[in-house]
């Protein structure tokens, strides 16, 4: 997923953490891209990025580098996800907390909205831990 320190879905990264806790031992793997593409929502550097993730939010799960999700610099992983799981408005992501199931195979499953809560997910998670 790509995420964001000052956005309105930030609180999301308290869901996302007992989800995480939850299904990590039958392979649940969570992976957090910073990225500061929507409304320079995640300015701060590594150190500011690890006080919201993990002093404020508890965030165990791992929390890469900042990257950009769109554009000619996009990441590699999310131009392959959004190729693959194109959502409402085509391959671009439209905002912070996009987010990716990926099967144990490597295999693209669901694209979730921003707006879906973790809590949403899970039906969702549970079935991909279950194949």
């Amino acid at each position: 997923m790509n995420t964001a320190s000052h956005c309105g879905f930030t609180p999301q990264y308290a869901g996302l953490e007992a989800l995480y806790k939850k299904y990590a031992a039958q392979g649940l793997v969570m992976l957090g891209f910073p990225c500061n593409q929507f409304g320079k929502q995640e300015p701060g550097g590594a150190d500011e990025i690890e006080q919201t993730c993990h002093v404020n939010y508890g965030v165990s799960f791992p929390m890469f580098e900042k990257v950009d999700v769109n554009g000619p610099a996009a990441h590699p992983l999310f131009r392959y996800l959004k190729q693959a799981l194109p959502g409402v408005l085509g391959g671009r992501i439209k905002w912070n907390f996009t987010k990716f199931l990926i099967g144990r195979d490597g295999t693209p499953l669901t694209r979730f909205a921003p707006f879906t809560t973790p809590e949403k997910m899970e039906a969702s998670i549970v079935a991909a831990l279950t194949r």
